[in-house]
């Protein structure tokens, strides 16, 4: 293993990206900073410079997975603090086409609470990590190099209009999609990094409520996906603070509005009623926020034939993605898990390689399967080829199975919560089992 033991590690931004790296940082290097803009609060309110602060968050199953292996216990100390833990199946209800999967155990958590409820339980875990400084309010200014442009040296900060330069034998940014790498890496003489983006216009709503006791049955969430025959959906869950989180959501412009009325109004315009249902006993204790997303945005760093040594980019700023999958925060602790094998197998990590290795292992199945996704929606534009028309055909086969077994809608979920590989829907005992579920039902006898 290399010995980083007298380096120092500078993560720009406290989002989840940046504390899942600075976690992984820590295992290595003897001092970690990580820089934030925004200043932080004691509270679980979600930063200022978080445009979609209000809105719902969700980790899936496999980051619920990396997060309790980085952060040993925290699942139980977010629970005692008011967060709601259940099964990915068994206490989650999944609405697709107007039909909801059916459930069995799937031995997977979800967590449902606020984004500010678990960035600050993160923070404090990584505040808490010897060698680890959370420095907020600083605005991050520009990158410093060595004369001939090939090494970052450090990073420039203010506040308050003072500069300082933090020195640092490691810089990753986890600025967010907002990201000023693209721009710095001009400067500095390395071209312009090329960037895929398709565009889906999706726009949120979310509102608050008090909810009364056992309304939500055993369930800790209610999710209706949108459909090609009806492109709205939402979500609703049970979160911290006893309170339930309503959020919907409507793509290629055809968004909530934020008026009280609007809003349930669209509410009720969901492919069931079940969030409705939701929604029509409980007392709402917040006005309507809104949010809007425009484009899955990809930077293609891997395709550089160059760039500066001992810099790195993450999260959003490399891959960010149609917010209503909530694969975000999973795949930033995805990234954080490539980050630590670079770390292990080198003196410092080869940034291309690096990238390479980020695009191969984490990002690639996941912006594969949501342009795909995005593609059901007719109006979203993109190549709709056979490959692409037989994928959705074979999905929405297993999806109807689905429906009336619940280890088939478990082994979709495993595909969607990213703990298992896209190629695992193509398994013969998946595929057998979905013929006989077809077989029963043509033949009308019930499924065990």
């Amino acid at each position: 293993m290399a010995d980083y033991a007298e380096g120092h590690a500078v993560v720009l931004g406290a989002g989840f990206a940046g504390l899942f790296a600075a976690r992984v940082l820590a295992e290595f290097y003897g001092r970690v900073t990580v820089v934030e803009r925004d200043e932080l609060s004691a509270g679980h309110a979600a930063r200022r410079g978080v445009p979609q602060r209000d809105q719902g968050h969700e980790l899936l199953a496999r980051g619920q997975l990396i997060a309790e292996e980085l952060f040993p216990g925290m699942t139980a100390e977010m629970v005692a603090a008011g967060a709601h833990l259940g099964d990915m199946s068994a206490n989650a209800r999944w609405i697709l086409e107007g039909r909801r999967l059916a459930r069995t155990r799937s031995g997977l958590s979800i967590m449902a609470c606020t984004r500010g409820f678990r960035e600050r339980h993160l923070r404090a875990r990584v505040e808490a990590l010897p060698g680890v400084t959370v420095a907020d309010g600083l605005a991050v200014q520009r990158l410093t190099t060595t004369p001939d442009r090939g090494t970052v040296t450090g990073v420039v900060v203010a506040r308050g209009g003072q500069e300082r330069t933090l020195t640092a034998d490691l810089v990753v940014d986890a600025t967010g999609r907002g990201s000023r790498t693209p721009v710095w890496l001009e400067e500095l003489g390395y071209g312009r990094v090329a960037e895929d983006k398709h565009r889906i216009d999706v726009g949120y709503a979310t509102r608050y409520y008090r909810t009364p006791p056992g309304a939500f049955e055993d369930d800790v969430s209610i999710n209706t996906l949108a459909s090609a025959e009806v492109p709205r959906g939402g979500s609703t869950q049970l979160v911290d603070g006893g309170l339930t989180i309503v959020t919907t959501y409507g793509i290629l412009g055809d968004h909530p509005p934020v008026d009280p009325e609007g809003f349930h109004a669209f509410v009720k315009s969901l492919a069931t009623p079940d969030i409705a249902e939701i929604v029509a006993v409980s007392q709402p204790v917040s006005d309507v926020v809104r949010y809007r997303f425009p484009a899955n945005l990809r930077r293609r760093y891997e395709r550089l034939t160059a760039f500066p040594d001992r810099f790195l980019v993450l999260g959003d700023a490399v891959c960010s993605f149609n917010p209503r999958y909530g694969q975000g925060m999973t795949v930033a602790a995805l990234e954080a898990l490539t980050l630590r094998a670079h770390l292990a197998g080198r003196e410092r990590p080869e940034p291309l390689t690096f990238f390479t290795d980020l695009a191969v292992s984490v990002l690639n199945d996941v912006w594969d399967i949501v342009l795909t996704t995005d593609l059901v929606f007719p109006g979203v534009e993109g190549e709709r080829g056979d490959d692409v028309r037989f994928i959705h055909e074979h999905v929405g086969r297993l999806q109807a199975a689905g429906m009336r077994d619940g280890d088939i809608a478990v082994a979709c979920l495993r595909v969607f919560g990213l703990v298992d590989p896209p190629a695992a829907l193509f398994d013969q005992g998946l595929l057998d089992a979905v013929a006989r579920v077809e077989e029963h039902s043509a033949s009308n006898v019930p499924t065990a």
